[in-house]
């Protein structure tokens, strides 16, 4: 035998039917946070902003990045097949 029930009811009365807690206010608190810190940090992501923290380095950084994929280039180049 198969028995099928169907129960209308809004997420905060299913909540309260089974003894959950109303944690509507916590959610307000949390998104409320989440949406200073969002907004705080959101400058940061500026490309003027990106592009002044990544020069504040100078020629360095160009010259290490270079340097880097020589590194990661070098040991590719002089490989011989079958060793």
């Amino acid at each position: 035998m198969k028995v099928n029930v169907e129960i209308e009811c809004t997420p905060a009365e299913a909540r309260a039917f089974f003894g959950l807690p109303d944690v509507s206010g916590l959610n307000d608190h949390l998104v409320g946070e989440m949406k200073k810190r969002l907004e705080a940090n959101l400058a940061m992501a500026a490309p003027e902003e990106l592009m002044k923290n990544w020069m504040a380095f100078g020629g360095q950084a160009s010259e290490q990045f270079m340097k880097l994929m020589a590194a990661a280039s070098g040991g590719l180049g002089g490989a011989k097949p079958g060793r």
